[in-house]
């Protein structure tokens, strides 16, 4: 009996040992010089980065990527989606050195559009992202056509993996409602309100470029707005000045970092 109880106990300790093992398998990741192909030809922002602002955003994304976990839905993870959500998560805090995501584990990437029931199929599958709540706490979704479409279009100034990011960082100081205190300083906060409901009367009179969709309430203009600023800066600083400087109030609060 003592011999049966030992092999037993032998067999749940290498249960349990496989278990964890296999629990903090260290999540996938592009090889480096994959990372950096990549970035050069698809991103941008990484593009007309200094060479040591470039070594950087690629330690970030390295990071990024170790904490949090990308699984496909109906769609296979390829190394492409994978630098694309990262940089599309260190771009908007990429001037704020110790930053890092604390509400979010895991992005869940889906082939195409998708409704508002996480379907891939059927009607009304307009939905290209979205930040999950209760039991989708600290997940997000994303599609796979939309990620890889809103990189490789030059003129587009939509980016909707960003605009769900730029959620994240509002949602950091415990409300997502479009004055992300965590980064903005407390000086801005008056003017950069002032500046939303502006912007936002001039869309419902058919006299801006914004996104529409930015209409919704203060959040949704921040995280549209944010997409256009990070995606067309020129653009934006021409057609919206006091909304791009206030903007880079917010994302590169030291005016030679950008």
């Amino acid at each position: 009996m003592p011999v049966i109880a030992f092999l037993l106990c032998v067999v749940i300790f290498s249960v349990l040992i496989h278990a964890v093992s296999k629990k903090k398998k260290p999540l996938a990741q592009p090889a480096a010089n994959i990372e950096k192909n990549i970035l050069e030809q698809e991103v941008p922002f990484y593009q007309k980065l200094s060479v040591f602002e470039k070594v950087e955003f690629e330690k970030r994304i390295q990071v990024f990527l170790q904490k949090v976990r990308i699984t496909g839905v109906e769609t296979t993870v390829e190394d492409l989606d994978r630098v694309l959500i990262a940089a599309s998560a260190i771009i908007p805090i990429f001037a704020f050195k110790e930053w890092i995501y604390s509400n979010i584990h895991e992005v869940l990437l889906y082939p195409s559009a998708f409704n508002h029931e996480f379907e891939t199929k059927g009607n009304e599958r307009n939905v290209l992202g979205m930040v999950g709540n209760g039991t989708m706490q600290n997940i997000m979704i994303l599609s796979k056509e939309s990620l890889r479409n809103d990189f490789s279009n030059s003129t587009n100034k939509s980016n909707a993996a960003i605009h769900e990011f730029v959620h994240l960082i509002d949602k950091d100081d415990g409300t997502v409602d479009g004055c992300p205190l965590n980064l903005l300083p407390h000086k801005y906060a008056l003017p950069w309100l002032k500046c939303i409901h502006q912007e936002i009367k001039m869309i419902e009179e058919r006299r801006s470029d914004i996104n529409p969709y930015g209409t919704t309430n203060d959040a949704e203009f921040l995280a549209v707005a944010s997409e256009y600023f990070f995606e067309q800066p020129q653009l934006m600083q021409r057609k919206h000045p006091e909304l791009y400087r206030l903007l880079e109030k917010v994302f590169f609060p030291a005016p030679e970092a950008y």
